[in-house]
């Protein structure tokens, strides 16, 4: 069975997230460690991590994962923004450093001009950011984009690009975004199309960096570079991607994260995660058993 999560609140403290996610049977948890739309963050403290790691550990949790701030633009050709969003990373992987997170999920980045400008930006910026933690373990987990706007990495050769161009390739994973690629052009159904875009992923970035996906629905149709989240088999995408990627061996010891719309079902009175988690379950097919015969007992 895959491992599900979600990215959930830290509102009121970072072990809420974690007891959330517990609460919900859950096996991994998303977080930001700071307010995603403020430069500033307030110090973490020892008794936020030390709640984090506590209930991270009475949930039963498998995995964490952090997300940036949507403020950080390292492709950015302002050199104060790009410089700002250098500093602003440095302190995300030091946070997720603290709390005992190992992977930072990023936005590569936005840039006005010339991809293959934009693109030597990310990984000059990555550069320094990886110089000045040289001491972390900590990951950059690189996400794939639905190309709204002048965001990269909407193709996965963008990605490629960035890890090509790093002097710190062992530092940078990858995470995918099931409604960003399906919003960006790339098919996830009927199975041989889906099996293609894996391909072309493989191929531009390798399995082998692969430490997140994103599960979600899309609200917007393929193809339309627009970044909206819709429950699982209730938007463009429908349930068929989805059961591909629950059923893919390469995905099966990769967690799944929600992004999808929070709060209750007004019909059902029961959360949405647990909705989307049911009908992700309920697409894994029954792999066959093989019984020992009596004599081989």
């Amino acid at each position: 069975m895959p491992i599900f999560g979600s990215h959930l609140s830290i509102a009121g403290g970072y072990y809420k997230a974690a007891q959330e996610a517990g609460r919900l049977g859950l096996q991994a948890v998303q977080i930001f460690t700071k307010n995603n739309n403020q430069w500033r963050a307030k110090p973490l403290v020892e008794q936020d991590v030390e709640l984090f790691q506590n209930a991270f550990a009475e949930a039963g949790l498998l995995h964490a994962i952090s997300h940036d701030s949507y403020l950080i633009n390292l492709a950015s050709p302002d050199d104060e923004l790009w410089n700002k969003s250098i500093d602003a990373l440095v302190v995300e992987l030091e946070r997720a450093k603290a709390l005992g997170i190992p992977h930072v999920v990023a936005h590569p980045g936005s840039h006005p001009g010339e991809e293959s400008v934009g693109l030597a930006r990310i990984a000059a910026g990555l550069d320094q950011v990886f110089c000045r933690t040289a001491e972390l373990a900590a990951t950059v987990a690189l996400e794939t984009t639905a190309g709204q706007g002048n965001n990269l990495g909407h193709r996965f050769e963008h990605l490629g690009a960035i890890i090509e161009q790093c002097a710190y390739p062992e530092r940078l994973t990858l995470c995918v975004d099931t409604c960003h690629i399906f919003a960006a052009g790339y098919p996830l159904a009927p199975k041989r199309r889906y099996n293609q875009t894996m391909r072309e992923l493989e191929e531009a970035v390798g399995f082998d960096r692969l430490v997140a996906v994103h599960a979600n629905d899309s609200k917007k149709a393929f193809g339309s570079r627009v970044d909206r989240h819709e429950h699982i088999g209730r938007g463009f995408l429908g349930l068929e991607p989805f059961e591909h990627l629950v059923n893919d061996r390469r995905f099966r010891d990769v967690p799944l994260y929600l992004e999808t719309p929070k709060g209750e079902d007004p019909e059902t009175k029961r959360p949405w995660d647990t909705i989307n988690v049911e009908t992700l379950q309920g697409l894994v097919k029954k792999r066959p058993t093989t019984k020992r015969s009596q004599s081989q007992a």
